[in-house]
């Protein structure tokens, strides 16, 4: 579990960590660079997910061998399906990384949620979603080992 004492927010405590995949940890259908070592480091901290349509058909091929739980969901009901999720996880200790529309509600209802504007973009439901926007997934998923770093953003 990670615990953070954020001024304004008071004591945060994250145990979920629910990640998109397309977009959001992959490109393409592939792994971003970096981010399996990342998820390994995470794995000691959090327990994680990766919810995804698989729109490339790579996510079990490409997570192979990392400690994550792979929730695969149709098309027709992404969103419901990712906030479904997070309220069955409980919202209160878990946060949610994503870029997509089918991500705003995911975003919205976890603790903290971060919006990724990557190479793919994202969309501007997600972008007004989310408590914190980024440029890489990578200093996204760093944000809950250093979690000082979470502190800085959020803090009032």
């Amino acid at each position: 579990m990670i615990s953070v004492d954020i001024p304004g927010h008071g004591k945060i405590e994250i145990k979920n960590l629910v990640l998109d995949y397309n977009g959001t940890l992959a490109k393409d259908g592939i792994l971003i660079p970096g981010v399996p070592e990342l998820i390994e480091d995470l794995s000691h901290l959090v327990d994680l997910y990766v919810i995804t349509a698989d729109t490339f058909g790579s996510v079990e091929f490409e997570m192979k061998g990392l400690p994550i739980t792979i929730i695969g969901i149709e098309t027709k009901d992404e969103r419901e399906a990712k906030l479904g999720l997070i309220q069955k996880l409980s919202s209160r200790v878990t946060a949610s990384i994503g870029n997509g529309n089918n991500d705003a509600w995911m975003l919205e209802e976890s603790r903290i949620g971060i919006c990724i504007i990557g190479e793919e973009g994202c969309s501007m439901k997600a972008m007004n979603s989310a408590n914190i926007i980024i440029s890489d997934i990578k200093n996204a998923l760093e944000l809950f080992i250093y979690p000082n770093r979470l502190k800085a953003t959020l803090r009032f």
